[in-house]
């Protein structure tokens, strides 16, 4: 039976005392700091995993970053071998490559945390962390269709192929279905700058009329706004990102016409996730099931309470 880890129940656990005082290894695989959300992830997981060797001596942990899948897989495979790691937290840099080596992982009889973008196989891991990736897309589509009323012509990026990004376009068509607003084309902007930036320009060359842009997160949305800019393009009314990062936020927060609102996805969801299992190797507290962060309109009204200028994203 699937459990959902509630804030007190996860207070209390963290609170008790190790009924295990074997050492137990926690395996953290992560993305490196390949765009800002990911450098804002990196920054939580490293201070978690810190704080809690600091607090549970019975308690090892191994923290891998990767640029690319094919890395991630190797770090994975060394951890089981060499490590014999007790429990994965992993936050797969691509569904599909990952999917084989974290059920190789559970078959060896560890613990497994999935982070934010799920395995491509469901039912793999014992605990899933993430974003409402569905209310992501849903929210994003009902701010565009309420900016929109009498309908426009639109572009969207889409991230890394990754099943968090399906779930996130799926909520975002669904919310703008039946609102008139024609979507000229959807491209893969990979959740990185460089990449958005030659993705928007290729947009632009095709559309001479684009009345808003999806960027569905603020890394590319930074390459979109360049890319606009480089133009001259005064047609687009707005763009709208995603995961609140605090350069955005600022600029919602001010009433920038261009950036009139945001959606949250918080970075620190990795945090939660190495805490969360962290309270399964230490105690009887149940950990299983699925730990969902929703997401929240940020508008100019509310900016200031998701503005935290000394974060790292």
């Amino acid at each position: 039976m699937k459990h959902f880890v509630s804030a007190l129940a996860l207070t209390a656990a963290l609170a008790a005392p190790a009924f295990a005082q074997d050492t137990k290894v926690i395996g953290v695989s992560i993305p490196a700091a390949t765009h800002g959300w990911a450098g804002g992830m990196n920054y939580f997981a490293k201070t978690t995993v810190e704080r809690l060797e600091a607090t549970y001596p019975q308690l090892d942990f191994v923290l891998a970053t990767a640029s690319d899948p094919a890395k991630q897989v190797n770090d994975i495979e060394d951890m089981l071998a060499t490590r014999k790691i007790d429990a994965l937290v992993v936050l797969p840099f691509e569904s599909e490559p990952l999917t084989g080596p974290v059920q190789n992982v559970r078959n060896a009889g560890a613990w497994v945390t999935v982070v934010d973008r799920g395995l491509a196989v469901p039912g793999i891991e014992n605990l899933y962390v993430a974003g409402d990736n569905p209310g992501f897309g849903r929210v994003s589509g009902e701010y565009m269709a309420s900016k929109m009323t009498s309908g426009g012509k639109i572009v969207v990026l889409r991230g890394i192929p990754t099943t968090i990004d399906n779930e996130r376009v799926a909520g975002f068509q669904s919310a703008i279905e039946g609102k008139n607003i024609e979507v000229l084309g959807m491209e893969h902007g990979n959740w990185n700058r460089d990449t958005s930036f030659t993705v928007m320009q290729d947009f632009l060359s095709k559309h001479p009329q684009i009345d808003a842009v999806w960027a569905s997160d603020d890394d590319m949305a930074v390459g979109v706004l360049a890319a606009i800019e480089a133009a001259g393009r005064k047609d687009i009314q707005f763009v709208l990102g995603g995961a609140g990062m605090k350069e955005m936020i600022k600029r919602t927060m001010d009433g920038d016409a261009m950036i009139p609102a945001n959606v949250t996805y918080p970075p620190s969801m990795i945090a939660t996730a190495i805490e969360i299992t962290a309270v399964g190797m230490v105690s009887a507290a149940p950990v299983s099931g699925n730990f969902i962060i929703g997401s929240v309109l940020v508008t100019p009204e509310n900016a200031s309470t998701y503005y935290y200028p000394d974060s790292p994203f």
